[in-house]
């Protein structure tokens, strides 16, 4: 794939280089020259001084061959500016406008311009760091019916199967995070200690599936 990326601080930055790894191409647009030396003498992809709402430097960026645009400036007007440049005047249908305003990320959404919105996202991470297990959830589906919960596994239960937690529970563990690597939870896959476990749960039954979790498996 073929990204442009409008803005290179550090978000910036750390994206061009995470899609390198990945084996992905990509062009950054900064009006500030300097920007660039955070990309380090490693990066391969190209970079272009201007502004990212200003067409001829998108062409120059590849924005014709683009499959994704990301506006991550400092700006949020700039950002959102270009962001509907690229998909309105060059068709690039995967755009992404980072957004420091949640009311003006609310409005853009609904103009159809994915935002992710700086403040809120970050406190939601700080909070569900601080809060006990539970309180809040990783991940809510549109209906507000179901939700994904990130636990670290109970001592109570290492040594016990993803079958036996699921039945016991009511919940679903997808998958689990083990010294680092993420894996795919299977029906016989055994809990051990430090693993970190990513459950699916329906929001009104949260409270048991917690509950159960912190008591551990009934005696056999």
């Amino acid at each position: 794939m073929h990204i442009v990326i409008m803005g290179c601080g550090r978000v910036g930055s750390a994206l061009a280089h995470s899609l390198e790894e990945r084996g992905h191409q990509t062009a950054v647009i900064d009006a500030n020259a300097d920007a660039f030396r955070r990309l380090g003498p490693g990066f391969t992809g190209l970079t272009v001084t201007g502004m990212g709402f200003d067409r001829e430097v998108l062409r120059q960026a590849g924005i014709e061959q683009a499959d994704g645009f990301a506006a991550v400036s400092s700006g949020d007007n700039s950002n959102i500016i270009s962001a509907r440049v690229a998909r309105e005047q060059f068709g690039v249908d995967n755009v992404v406008a980072r957004i420091y305003d949640p009311g003006r990320a609310e409005v853009y959404e609904r103009l159809g311009v994915p935002t992710v919105a700086t403040v809120p996202w970050a406190a939601d991470q700080v909070l569900r760091r601080l809060l006990p297990a539970g309180s809040e959830p990783a991940w809510r589906d549109p209906s507000g019916q179901l939700r994904l919960d990130t636990v670290y596994a109970p001592f109570a239960w290492i040594g016990r199967t993803i079958a036996q937690l699921d039945a016991a529970s009511g919940g679903r563990v997808a998958y689990l995070t083990r010294l680092g690597a993420g894996q795919v939870a299977r029906a016989d896959t055994v809990i051990q200690e430090g693993d970190y476990l990513s459950i699916f749960m329906r929001d009104d039954q949260a409270e048991q599936v917690i509950s159960v979790l912190d008591a551990g498996p009934e005696e056999d």
